[in-house]
């Protein structure tokens, strides 16, 4: 998820890599980096890649039938089982992002980086704090008890722990993952192998608090956020010639959902659920090599993946209280759905292009999203 989207300054957004980061056997202060023509040499060699913003786009719209679901169907249910890779694939996309894209394209920068990761982290948590605010203030039915009347101390153990919930909560970790890589970062430049470690003990403090039956709050899903880190390092070729393998992934896929089926979904079959639905939904992208409208949308939904999550609440929210007095039929649930989806797609498309034509409003939204 851009912080949801993590934003590059090329305008068309994501972008491929060659094998570069952290991990290569370059090291920060090697002649390749220093030189000034291997920079824009390898900038020049990074291409977009629409596989992974369709893939954010379809989360988006999945989003947005998990939403609808809690809001015009009912907030409980085995659906919810097959679900929940969801949230954490947001947050892994994010960690993919940072040390696959974000950290190669402004390794030259030096501090600059970890500024630019620690900025997007606190912007992101004051964009939850503001919402929360607002939907408290607003008194939405199925928001008062997030934030209203809360103790500052509690808002404050919430913020930090996950151990209460806010509205928008998905997007405090992944604020937590930009902040907390930020000063990876700067380590790096000692110990070049930092990431792997931190991911290797988040997620063993993950499994060990389930062992023990202890709420972790927002650890597992943060230690999600650090396996997609280190994925990021790999090469996208090599990914790419992994996931063209559908036979291989919809077979994984078909065996995490019959595991999910006969058992709880553990924190083992989370992050399984998360790689697997998130190798099915980048293969789909990558065999739709043809321009197609619903690619086309889908790509600009994942270029505006954080905007397009906040956008769909606020339109589920007015949808529901504008059409209470209708009832609570199906008919009227499908209809939510259906504008829903179409109103989240307008949203979208109509603020790509304004911020094309008016210099202020990008200006506004680099500000607020950049």
């Amino acid at each position: 998820m851009s912080q949801l989207d993590i934003k590059e300054s090329h305008p068309a957004g994501i972008e491929d890599t060659k094998k570069s980061g952290l991990f290569s056997s370059q090291g920060p202060n090697s002649s390749e980096r220093s030189n000034p023509d291997t920079e824009i040499t390898l900038s020049a060699k990074r291409k977009r890649i629409p596989a992974l913003d369709f893939t954010r786009g379809t989360l988006v719209l999945i989003m947005v039938l998990y939403h609808w679901l809690n809001y015009f169907v009912t907030a409980d249910g085995t659906i919810y089982k097959y679900l929940r890779f969801l949230t954490p694939s947001f947050i892994f996309i994010t960690g993919f992002l940072i040390s696959h894209l974000y950290l190669p394209k402004y390794q030259a920068s030096g501090l600059g980086i970890s500024k630019r990761l620690l900025l997007r982290g606190v912007k992101l948590l004051a964009i939850v704090l503001c919402l929360n605010i607002a939907l408290s203030t607003l008194h939405l039915k199925g928001f008062e008890t997030r934030v209203g009347g809360w103790s500052l101390g509690k808002i404050v153990a919430a913020y930090l722990t996950g151990t209460a919930s806010v509205a928008f909560s998905v997007l405090v970790p992944i604020a937590y993952l930009l902040i907390l890589s930020a000063g990876l970062l700067i380590a790096s430049r000692q110990y070049r192998n930092i990431y792997l470690v931190a991911c290797s003990l988040c997620v063993v403090c993950s499994l060990f608090f389930e062992w023990k039956g202890i709420k972790s709050g927002y650890l597992q899903i943060f230690s999600i956020g650090m396996l997609g880190v280190s994925v990021g390092y790999i090469p996208i070729e090599r990914i790419n010639r992994v996931v063209k393998r559908p036979l291989l992934i919809f077979l994984a896929y078909f065996t995490y959902l019959s595991a999910i089926t006969l058992w709880d979904d553990t924190y083992p079959l989370q992050v399984w659920g998360v790689c697997v639905s998130l190798a099915v939904i980048y293969w789909i992208g990558l065999e739709e090599a043809n321009a197609s409208r619903m690619r086309k949308v889908a790509i600009l939904l994942g270029r505006y993946s954080l905007f397009a999550y906040i956008a769909q609440i606020v339109i589920l929210q007015i949808l529901r209280s504008s059409l209470r007095p209708l009832g609570h039929g199906m008919g009227v649930a499908i209809a939510a759905f259906v504008v829903c989806v179409v109103c989240t797609i307008l949203s979208v498309e109509v603020l790509d292009r304004a911020r094309a034509r008016m210099s202020g409003l990008n200006k506004v939204y680099s500000g607020v999203f950049g």
